[in-house]
């Protein structure tokens, strides 16, 4: 009994990002035409209710936002994780994502701003207190498929390690803390962003191949 556990909260949380995947969808398609929809609107094309759409997103705002940054980044990100010359890269894959992220940062980087403003001072609840929100699973998501080709190699607790390593130096945050911390240009921003990476994924494979038993 208690071993299936898991893969019921596995699969609770695989039902969860196809459901926000599926509202964020409909949000991107329903804006295509340059008006800002409705929660009405975004509820009926992606079949769900009211409800569902505010246990996701909090207002209509963050939704918009997280929607549009996914409009601007999944199409180049799905491109570049997709060429064959890098499937059996590890590194190279994690590389390709970081400059295809930083290529599209002049129109997603504002908007990474905005919505890490509304996820950090959140809208408060029925009892006044802000209501934690947790943040789009889509850079989990590329993470783990530049990452895929380590899957059968690192242990599982292993390659969610390396994941959630990654998540600190990929994206939004730490762009902000290198341009506004740092002063770096975006030239060095990329670099230092790349080295960072690729050092985690080496490492990741290093302590692998240390730990196995000497032949």
């Amino acid at each position: 009994m208690g071993s299936d556990q898991p893969v019921r909260r596995g699969g609770r949380e695989a039902q969860r990002r196809r459901t926000r995947k599926a509202i964020v969808e409909a949000a991107v398609r329903l804006s295509a035409n340059g008006t800002a929809p409705s929660i009405d609107e975004i509820a009926a094309a992606a079949d769900v209710s009211r409800r569902t759409i505010y246990m996701h997103f909090p207002t209509l705002d963050h939704l918009l936002v997280d929607a549009t940054a996914g409009a601007i980044n999944d199409p180049p990100v799905q491109e570049a994780l997709a060429d064959p010359a890098l499937a059996d890269d590890p590194a190279g894959r994690v590389e390709a994502l970081v400059r295809t992220l930083l290529a599209y940062s002049p129109q997603s980087l504002p908007l990474g701003r905005r919505l890490i403003r509304l996820t950090v001072d959140p809208p408060a609840g029925d009892g006044g207190e802000p209501t934690a929100q947790r943040r789009s699973p889509r850079r989990v998501e590329w993470l783990e498929r530049a990452c895929e080709p380590l899957r059968a190699t690192l242990s599982e607790e292993s390659f969610q390690l390396l994941i959630s390593a990654l998540t600190v130096v990929v994206g939004w945050e730490a762009q902000i803390a290198l341009r506004d911390v740092r002063g770096l240009d975006p030239q060095a921003e990329q670099e230092a962003i790349i080295w960072a990476a690729r050092t985690l994924v080496t490492a990741a494979i290093k302590d692998h191949e240390a730990a196995l038993p000497s032949g």
